[in-house]
């Protein structure tokens, strides 16, 4: 544990080391801003919730988190600092875990720090603060949720563009599963167990009950269960790719 807070602390420092993080934090608060009180038309709605807030938080991460991702692995491997990592006292599965916990946590502060949102809402009504809290949590899972995609595939390649492009693409098949668009798809053919299949992948669905304060056992399995798998699958991949 003492090694994985060690490599924790660093992963997590290197990102404020350079200006990647001030760049990530303003871009995603400028967007949030723009599309919560434009497209999502905070004041005309006359209602004290964040639901326009929240709602854009998927397309704001299908782009922003696979950009924290792709460096994780990627440019350990570019670099030759892999083999320096792995020569440390920590097991692989640690140095995963850190590596994303790390990544995990900045998203987090960039998240904590919409708090003016919050404030705002509260200023101008009577919120259910409850739903709202649902709403963070769910955010920052969902945002786990695509690193851990994000993650994986960085350790695949050297190229962190192309770690950025297939995470996106990976991460957006995700989210429009659960859409009428790819449904009616599958449904004028497929069976309806493999529709409902394609359906409870869909992160918007699990993600928009949470954002409504309902908390619901199968989201959290299903976004714990997909990290864990993705984080299963970065462990075996850098393993595999250490040699080469």
């Amino acid at each position: 544990m003492r090694e994985t807070l060690a490599v924790f602390r660093r992963e997590f420092a290197a990102y404020f080391a350079t200006p990647l993080a001030y760049v990530f934090i303003v871009i995603f608060l400028v967007l949030a801003g723009a599309v919560t009180f434009f497209l999502g038309n905070f004041f005309a709605r006359g209602q004290a919730d964040l639901e326009p807030f929240f709602m854009f938080h998927p397309w704001l991460y299908l782009f922003l988190i696979p950009a924290i991702g792709m460096r994780l692995w990627a440019e350990e491997r570019k670099s030759g600092t892999i083999e320096l990592l792995l020569t440390l006292p920590i097991s692989l599965t640690g140095a995963v875990i850190a590596k994303y916990l790390a990544a995990w946590a900045f998203a987090g502060v960039a998240l904590a720090l919409t708090f003016p949102f919050w404030i705002t809402v509260n200023y101008l009504g009577s919120p259910d603060n409850g739903a709202i809290l649902a709403g963070y949590m769910g955010s920052f899972v969902l945002a786990g949720a695509y690193l851990a995609i994000g993650v994986c595939l960085s350790a695949l390649t050297r190229n962190q563009v192309i770690a950025f492009v297939v995470a996106c693409a990976v991460c957006f098949i995700f989210t429009v599963s659960g859409t009428s668009v790819v449904l009616n798809f599958f449904s004028g053919w497929a069976p309806r167990l493999m529709v409902d299949t394609i359906a409870s992948f869909s992160f918007m669905t699990h993600y928009q009950a949470i954002t409504r304060g309902v908390i619901d056992l199968r989201d959290v399995v299903f976004f714990g269960s997909l990290v864990a798998f993705c984080l299963y699958a970065n462990v075996v991949i850098v393993e595999w790719k250490k040699g080469g």
